[in-house]
């Protein structure tokens, strides 16, 4: 679930990592949002998608609890998390996330209606291991109430790799944003 989580997370970071030059932000509505990812891959750990369901019951509601408050859901290969678009995000190029480190973001097009970013991402780990993620995600907002797209992303870990493909749209609720950040 970590693994899914995080490459979910990098969808939404290719949004995040595109203060660069070129960068054009997205005619869209501030207010709150909501994005739905579906993924699909090759070379997963071998992690069923019910493993959640599988937990403890005390574990699965703390895990359940931290995802509600990070404004995430998850149901089989589909994730729903919850965003609050501002301006100031959205001049940042942080309009859906927070920005991730250790990302180099390129932007190979960008208007307010369609961009294409690559996204190549480092960690080391605690032992000292590094693992990387290369991603190409485009993004196209159909009207100022909703956006939808691809990434492909590639990681490479321990001399483990993974393919993973997300479609994703995303759509406005409203203005208010609640306690989602």
């Amino acid at each position: 679930m970590r693994i899914k989580l995080l490459l979910g997370l990098i969808v939404v970071s290719s949004l995040a990592s595109m203060a660069q030059n070129k960068f054009t932000p997205p005619n869209v509505k501030e207010g709150l949002w909501e994005v739905t990812m579906t993924a699909s891959g090759s070379g997963m750990p071998g992690m069923p998608a019910d493993a959640l369901a599988k937990l403890p019951p005390d574990q699965r509601a703390q895990v359940e609890a931290m995802m509600k408050a990070r404004g995430v859901t998850m149901n089989g290969n589909t994730t729903v998390v919850k965003s609050c678009v501002t301006k100031e995000k959205m001049e940042r190029g942080m309009a859906f996330s927070e920005k991730r480190g250790n990302c180099t973001p390129t932007v190979v097009k960008s208007s307010a209606s369609h961009m294409e970013i690559k996204l190549h991402c480092e960690e080391t780990k605690d032992n000292g291991k590094q693992s990387t993620v290369d991603s190409s995600t485009t993004i196209d907002v159909v009207s100022q109430d909703s956006i939808k797209g691809s990434t492909h992303a590639v990681t490479n870990s321990d001399g483990h790799t993974m393919n993973m493909d997300y479609t994703f749209t995303s759509r406005y609720l409203g203005p208010a944003c609640g306690d989602v950040k």
